[in-house]
């Protein structure tokens, strides 16, 4: 439920033109991001247990890649890849984006619907835009780990006493603290300009991934204070929905993730022309069908 609207809005169109169809943005407060929160959460609770089961797969990322890091020390990666999921995110939820989707638009989505985002036209677009997440990702655990490298070399902490009495107590260790908050803060501003409406955006419109991304941009730059703020409270809930061993992120990303999608409400005007999307009950599959049920447009494809 976007707000009543109040403000500027600026249209979106290249060149400066405006047409009817053109994304439209609100200038939204601090107050509006409270709003998106709250509407996330009546969201998770209507449907905790899918949402929950839906997201399982993000502590299970974050431990396998914690995992995957172990034979370079993962001590000194565990903030970076903590902090990283604040790249990964708007992609990783974009299931969530259509549950809300769903039910604002009166119905009662569950787990199989935010499957249903892989049927979207604007699906390959998503994926574009993932992709260059997951590459500013990459990047930016590349780039915490030379960082670290060039401050204490290649000795590696024996264990997390060890490693925090490093951090904390020495002029290295804070100089690393600052010189890793300024680069990751870029790394993040970057991912949150490109995509902070991005996804819900290619979802709601089928609009193309420069579009989205275009638009997202723009919707930082006409509410820069709303956007760092909602940046800060996205890290903050990331990192706490760390402890204990990524579980917490089971409820952070869902929350986030409906979250999301009422900012975008607030933050872009509804397509006027846009048609009521009436959810469909499900067909009934028999047993028989597993796993082919799992794929319905390949029959369709087939048919």
């Amino acid at each position: 439920m976007a707000t009543p609207y109040q403000g500027n809005v600026t249209s979106v169109t290249p060149g400066g033109q405006g047409t009817a169809s053109a994304p439209v943005i609100r200038t939204i407060g601090l107050s509006d991001l409270h709003q998106a929160l709250r509407l996330g959460w009546e969201d998770f609770k209507a449907v905790p247990s899918h949402a929950i089961v839906l997201c399982l797969i993000y502590p299970v990322l974050g431990l396998v890649l914690a995992r995957t890091v172990h034979g370079y020390s993962v001590l000194p990666l565990l903030f970076p890849l903590a902090a990283g999921f604040a790249l990964l995110g708007p992609f990783a939820a974009i299931g969530l984006y259509e549950m809300s989707r769903r039910r604002e638009n009166g119905g009662e989505p569950s787990a199989l619907d935010a499957l249903q985002v892989f049927r979207s036209p604007s699906f390959g677009a998503m994926l574009g835009v993932g992709t260059l997440l997951f590459a500013l990702f990459v990047t930016w655990i590349a780039t915490a780990q030379t960082v670290y490298t060039a401050v204490f070399g290649y000795e590696t902490a024996a264990n997390i006493p060890d490693f925090a009495e490093r951090i904390l107590t020495t002029q290295q260790g804070w100089w690393l603290i600052v010189a890793g908050c300024g680069i990751g803060f870029l790394f993040a501003l970057v991912a949150l300009c490109i995509s902070v409406v991005a996804f819900p955006m290619m979802l709601d419109r089928q609009a193309s991934a420069g579009e989205a991304m275009v638009t997202s941009i723009r919707a930082v730059a006409q509410n820069p204070v709303p956007m760092l703020a909602w940046g800060l409270i996205v890290a903050a809930l990331l990192v706490l929905g760390t402890l204990p061993f990524f579980l917490g992120l089971a409820v952070v990303i869902p929350l986030l993730g409906h979250a999301t999608w009422h900012l975008y409400r607030e933050v872009i005007v509804k397509d006027p022309n846009a048609q009521p999307v009436i959810p469909q009950p499900r067909e009934r599959k028999p047993a028989a069908d597993f796993p082919a049920n799992l794929f319905p447009w390949r029959r369709s494809d087939r048919g």
